[in-house]
């Protein structure tokens, strides 16, 4: 099957537009959630010529009123009809992530037993005199695109309510995530996780970034803490802030978003100042995420060198050197375009290296042969060469070896920990958002925030 963004398309869709499927504009959201109507647009005057002057002033005057009319228009306050507090009894706070808070929730509702996790975006500036500064770019796509995405492994976002200039979008409840998971196997002593688990997960994890990619969403922050899984095992891909669409952008995706991708989930082709990337950013960040299953630490943990400008992006020599150091140097044979980009010439200064890719994924332990074959497809150099969704949905590794089953759990004899929630900072009420969060999220929310390595 081809990549949504390799294919040419030439259909409509029901609704007149030239992309397919899914998505409308992000006005769509905020049509459900804004207190008030637009005025009217002045109406146009007719393109025709009046012999008599008397007629033509008579509609300027009519026009001029109706203009005067709009601008002395007071629209009545915004007054919530669903406030958090009744509809939602918080249990506790998760964490605090870049953009707002999120807190463990149960529905006060008649009949309605279920849990949530509320993300609240932040109103205010911290230490100054609480003012509404606008919503985020990241707060309106995510809005935007949730509200429309619908797939078993894609958080499903439940609503969204705006209540004294607060957004709060409210979240299906996942007990676990795979930073959580991989924390747990790994401390006090490692003990790998079941390879029925890691399939499944693997799977799951794919299913929903093919149906992201078949929608045309490039999510381009993949990694543990962004995957959430259920108590009953189902894997669900959060934290959609860094989303984005891909068809036909009006400017480079490198323009909205000079970095993107959590450093050690970063594809090569980023950290080369690729500005025209594609939905094979995503694939690597997966194999990332598949070799971290596997080893129970990141495959490759470089140290990210930090932005003095926000207009210069710096070169992460050090994250391109640990990526050599395991699939060896990104020549021209492996790689045909890697000379296109833009930060090529910084690959001069390293050594050459042999791809070590088999040496490591038989020194972590690992023997399954179809599941190297299935991490070389995820992590080659050459995004043009790199799996997709969908054809790494149809690798044999799925299909041979350890039974594949959509209940990650299944068969396990021990029961994964209870996310962590604090009792001490759980007033959802509170306008700040910069307090001490715990480590896990339940969003994936806080781009900063991970479990210290052992």
């Amino acid at each position: 099957m081809q990549r949504a963004e390799d294919r040419e398309v030439d259909d409509k869709d029901d609704r007149g537009g030239g992309r397919p499927g899914l998505l409308t504009s992000t006005s769509t959201i905020f049509s459900t959630i804004t207190p008030t109507q637009r005025p009217p647009s002045k109406r146009k005057r007719e393109d025709t010529h009046h012999e008599e002057g008397d007629e033509g002033e008579d509609e300027q005057e009519e026009e001029g009123q109706e203009e005067k009319g709009l601008h002395e228009e007071i629209m009545p306050p915004y007054k919530s009809k669903v406030r958090v507090l009744e509809e939602y009894q918080i249990i506790g706070f998760i964490s605090s992530g870049t953009y707002g808070r999120v807190y463990k929730a149960r529905s006060k509702l008649p009949g309605n037993t279920k849990e949530y996790a509320i993300k609240k975006f932040k109103p205010d500036k911290e230490g100054e005199v609480i003012q509404y500064t606008g919503i985020s770019q990241s707060a309106c796509r995510e809005m935007a695109l949730c509200s429309e995405l619908s797939h078993e492994n894609v958080i499903h976002l439940h609503e969204i309510i705006l209540e004294d200039k607060c957004i709060y979008m409210v979240f299906e409840y996942a007990e676990h995530d795979l930073l959580q998971i991989v924390h747990y196997h790994s401390h006090p002593e490692r003990r790998p996780i079941p390879e029925a688990t890691v399939k499944s997960v693997l799977w799951q994890l794919l299913n929903g970034v093919s149906y992201l990619h078949q929608n045309w969403v490039l999510h381009r922050d993949l990694k543990p803490a962004n995957i959430m899984v259920t108590a009953a095992g189902e894997v669900r891909i959060g934290d959609l802030g860094l989303a984005r669409l891909f068809w036909k952008p009006l400017q480079t995706l490198y323009t909205g978003d000079k970095v993107v991708v959590t450093i050690w989930y970063r594809a090569p082709e980023l950290l080369l100042g690729s500005k025209h990337y594609t939905a094979a950013i995503d694939l690597w960040a997966v194999g990332c995420i598949f070799a971290e299953l596997l080893a129970l630490r990141p495959i490759f943990k470089g140290e990210e060198a930090k932005m003095e400008k926000k207009s210069t992006v710096p070169f992460q020599r050090n994250q391109m050197q640990k990526i050599i150091e395991i699939l060896g140097s990104p020549t021209k044979e492996r790689w045909p375009a890697v000379t296109q980009q833009p930060e090529y010439n910084q690959l001069q200064a390293f050594k050459p290296y042999p791809n070590n890719l088999e040496a490591w994924y038989h020194q972590i332990g690992a023997t399954n042969a179809l599941g190297f074959q299935l991490l070389s497809g995820l992590l080659n150099y050459d995004p043009t060469q790199r799996l997709t969704a969908q054809s790494a949905l149809e690798h044999p590794y799925f299909s041979e070896g350890a039974k594949l089953t959509l209940n990650a759990f299944e068969g396990q004899s021990f029961d994964y920990p209870h996310r962590r929630v604090s009792q001490d900072d759980n007033d959802i009420s509170l306008p700040g958002t910069k307090r001490s969060g715990l480590p896990d999220d339940s969003l994936g929310g806080s781009r900063a925030k991970r479990l210290k390595e052992g």
